[in-house]
C-alpha cells in the first residue's frame, strides 16, 4: 500500500465529511453598518459538549514539504475551526473514522483567505502552516475533560504535491 498522500485543493465539497471550509465567496447573505460591509453569515456550526467555545490564538511552526505525517488527532467533546490571520495557504490533514482508529488520510491546501471548521470527532492532523508566520485564531472547546486523543502511525505517510 502506498503511503504517499497527495495534496488536493481545499473544496466546500470534498472537505464536507470532515467539517466545514470558511470562505467569503460569491456575494455576501447582506450588508450590513451602513451597507459598507458584506456579512457571510453562519458559516461553520460550532459543536460544544459540556464546555463553552473559546478563542484563542496559536503559532505554530512552518513546516516543508515532503510533510511526514506521523499522528493525528482528534477532540471529542468539541469543533474545531482554524482562521489564519495571514493569506498564506496551510495544510488541512483529516482521516476518515475506520472503527475506532483513522483511515487513509487526505491532504488539502487551502486557498489565500480560506480556514477550516473541523468537526467533532474529526481525526485531523496538527496545525500545519506552510508560511510565516503560521499565526491563526482558533475557535474551540474550553472545559474540563479528556477532549484530546491521539493516533500514531505505525509508519509515516508522506504528504506531497502531486
Amino acid at each position: 500500500m502506498s503511503r504517499d498522500i497527495v495534496i488536493q485543493p481545499l473544496t466546500a465539497t470534498a472537505f464536507a465529511p470532515f467539517g466545514e471550509v470558511l470562505e467569503a465567496r460569491g456575494e455576501p447573505d447582506r450588508l450590513i453598518n451602513q451597507g459598507l460591509c458584506g456579512r457571510f453569515h453562519d458559516l461553520a456550526t460550532i459543536d460544544i459538549r459540556d464546555g463553552r467555545a473559546g478563542i484563542s490564538l496559536f503559532r505554530s511552526e512552518t513546516r516543508a514539504l515532503p510533510y511526514a505525517l506521523e499522528m493525528v488527532e482528534r477532540h471529542p467533546l468539541g469543533s474545531q475551526a482554524f482562521v489564519p490571520m495571514s493569506f498564506d495557504p496551510f495544510l488541512v490533514i483529516v482521516a476518515p473514522e475506520a472503527g475506532g482508529i483513522p483511515g487513509t488520510p487526505l491532504a488539502f491546501r487551502t486557498a489565500p483567505g480560506q480556514g477550516v471548521n473541523i468537526a467533532c470527532a474529526c481525526w485531523h492532523g496538527v496545525l500545519t502552516p506552510l508560511h510565516a508566520p503560521g499565526l491563526f485564531a482558533v475557535i474551540d472547546r474550553i472545559g474540563e475533560g479528556a477532549n484530546l486523543e491521539e493516533h500514531w502511525f505505525d509508519q509515516p505517510w508522506t504528504v506531497r504535491d502531486a
